[in-house]
């Protein structure tokens, strides 16, 4: 019998296998095949905005090798062409070719690669190596490893002997134009990946989801910094509406720089409100909020109020009374007495949206003890 404490299966992810039907015009997105993998809801921690990178490929002949961390989905123009043939908006190699006529095809293990530098090192629940528009094009399979080294090594020492890598995805048939997902389980902390395509190919994007996991020590000697901000470990727990554009953008890095780089929500036709639930890389004490409606000028939120917890059986306290907002603004509140807590909810009245949260503070104690726990105990 089995153990009654023992958790189910979970169930296989869509696999996507074999080359999609060549482009005959229309909607190129029209048969790409993708699904709603459960792990998507976790940051990317490869994003350009959080600092990743590919820092080197050994073959990128075709298609630049940075289009894989492109934000947003790649693009397709079937008429563009340059001096070395089809443009694509991926990272594409050139075709393999045996020792000699004898033996024309490539060999087994014939491969190309890529480095790349997550922007925030963590663990990894998912990755998605994305095809689009790469249908009779795309690698027989795939394989991805990942290791963790401190400070900013260049390529030759992560290719150098003694880094060890761990395999995340084993070496698994992809299919043409589609979001080839992988569930990735343990909970060790990364720093670098390696994607290797066999034998080449073409890859429009990498995603790589999962949870952000800071050094400690380099939040300690900030100081005060954002408590909430996604590069240091915040993240969302929940929000009342997802409309427009996902509330994890008021955690981005940098200043919104347009409508849709904030939260949205649609238009209330009742006598409720929406709002956001945070939470903080752990136990903080929090000095003073910006709350910035930047680009949202005939949406932005009418009404705000934040409230803290410090501890999921305590009630919210309220850190910032009902305030008004003005459109494309950004509004700065020291707080007349630091307030500690490890989740944060924003409310918006009655609807609308905001572009960024801050949540300027330091860790307490105990915040510190266990982030440096969790730190050591996912290998960093």
């Amino acid at each position: 019998m089995p153990d009654a404490h023992s958790q189910p299966p979970e169930p296989p992810l869509p696999v996507y296998t074999g080359a999609a039907a060549p482009f005959r015009g229309g909607d190129p997105y029209a048969d790409y095949r993708t699904a709603d993998h459960p792990f998507l809801h976790h940051p990317d921690l490869a994003a350009r905005e959080l600092g990743g990178a590919v820092i080197a490929a050994n073959d990128e002949f075709f298609a630049e090798r940075e289009n894989l961390l492109n934000p947003g989905p790649a693009e397709f123009d079937p008429a563009r062409f340059g001096h070395k043939g089809k443009v694509m908006d991926g990272w594409e190699t050139r075709r393999r070719r045996g020792p000699d006529a004898g033996r024309p095809h490539p060999v087994a293990d014939d491969h190309d690669w890529a480095l790349i530098r997550l922007g925030a090192p963590g663990t990894i629940h998912g990755i998605v190596v994305d095809t689009a528009h790469f249908r009779g094009n795309h690698p027989r399979a795939v394989s991805v490893q990942a290791t963790a080294v401190l400070g900013c090594p260049g390529p030759e020492e992560l290719l150098a002997d003694g880094v060890t890598w761990t395999e995340l995805v084993p070496l698994t048939p992809v299919g043409g134009h589609a979001a080839n997902a992988f569930h990735v389980r343990g909970g060790q902390r990364f720093t670098h990946l390696r994607l290797r395509q066999y034998p080449d190919g073409g890859i429009a994007r990498l995603r790589v989801y999962g949870e952000v996991v800071p050094d400690p020590a380099w939040l300690t000697a900030l100081g005060t910094f954002d408590v909430v901000a996604l590069e240091h470990g915040g993240r969302i727990e929940d929000a009342s509406d997802r409309f427009y554009s996902p509330p994890v953008h008021t955690i981005r890095p940098g200043r919104s720089r347009k409508m849709d780089d904030g939260w949205e929500t649609r238009r209330r036709r009742d006598d409720g409100h929406d709002w956001i639930r945070y939470r903080l890389v752990e136990r903080a004490e929090v000095r003073a909020v910006e709350i910035d409606t930047a680009y949202l000028k005939g949406n932005s939120a009418g009404w705000a109020e934040l409230f803290v917890q410090d501890g999921p059986d305590q009630p919210w306290t309220a850190v910032l009374p009902r305030i008004r907002l003005q459109p494309d603004t950004n509004h700065r509140f020291v707080l007349a007495h630091p307030v500690v807590g490890h989740r944060v909810r924003l409310d918006i009245h009655p609807d609308g949206g905001i572009s960024r949260l801050r949540l300027h503070g330091a860790l307490t104690a105990d915040g510190a003890a266990r982030l440096r726990t969790c730190h050591r105990e996912a290998g960093g």
